[in-house]
């Protein structure tokens, strides 16, 4: 199923053995636009804690009753390594989060590494071997929140087209298919989708992000209105528009070799 990431922020998330809080917003990994982490808020729970929950731990999302489905006790989120609510998540502390409830990182073997295949009683080399570990960056820059990214300005090949409103995300494979361009200072009244495969590049610094296709395309592209459009005709014909092939055709392609 395809969601807006505003719509699955405040979903109520179920543990094995109770509730456990709710989905606050997500970090994506830049260079994959995929999901790496559901930020959890847990209320008073854990109060002034920051909770991530790989999507390794996503059973389902619930769209009709607002919720998410972790296959994770509370006692085994309770226990979890602390995150630090005012810096960057570094790779050191995704080892020992990785570690601690045995998923393979994700950053070892390719964009969707790490997705919906847990391994029990996996250790990264650095866990099983303190001699092994080495020096790591303090934060990692590959990982965004999607609420920070939320705003940024869109810029076609010949001119800015608007800025990011949200992001559609496939509660299967955790991949952002989309960014939701709210268009409203250039073409008012009108919002568009553009896949993160049609991104040319993004300015972390400047808040911009640049894309490969011209405003003339983009004004004649499929008009985008809400979650009950995205259909398979729908994205069909948003591809065909652009002359592209859709993701499911390749990764079709990709789970047949």
């Amino acid at each position: 199923m395809l969601l807006k990431a505003k719509t699955l922020n405040g979903f109520k998330l179920d543990s094995l053995d109770g509730e456990m809080g709710t989905a606050k917003e997500f970090y994506f990994d830049d260079q994959d636009w995929t999901i790496r982490y559901l930020v959890a808020d847990t209320g008073s729970w854990l109060s002034g804690r920051r909770v991530l929950i790989s999507p390794q731990a996503l059973v389902a999302a619930i769209g009709a009753e607002e919720h998410i489905a972790i296959n994770l006790t509370r006692k085994q989120i309770e226990d979890s390594p602390s995150m630090d609510t005012d810096k960057p998540v570094s790779r050191q502390q995704e080892d020992e989060l990785h570690a601690y409830y045995g998923w393979p990182p994700y950053w070892s073997a390719g964009p969707m590494a790490g997705v919906g295949y847990p391994v029990p009683g996996y250790l990264p080399e650095s866990a099983r071997d303190p001699e092994a570990r080495v020096e790591k960056p303090k934060g990692d820059p590959n990982l965004r929140s999607t609420r920070e990214v939320t705003g940024y300005h869109i810029h076609a090949s010949n001119g800015e087209i608007g800025h990011v409103e949200d992001f559609i995300i496939d509660d299967e494979t955790w991949a952002i298919r989309y960014l939701i361009v709210d268009t409203k200072n250039w073409w008012p009244g009108i919002k568009v989708l553009v896949s993160p495969q049609w991104i040319e590049r993004v300015s972390w610094n400047e808040s911009k992000v640049f894309v490969n296709i011209s405003r003339d395309a983009i004004k004649q592209s499929p008009e985008y209105r809400d979650e009950s459009m995205l259909t398979r005709d729908y994205e069909d014909g948003l591809y065909q528009h652009y002359q592209r092939k859709g993701y499911w055709r390749e990764e079709f392609a990709e789970k047949s070799r």
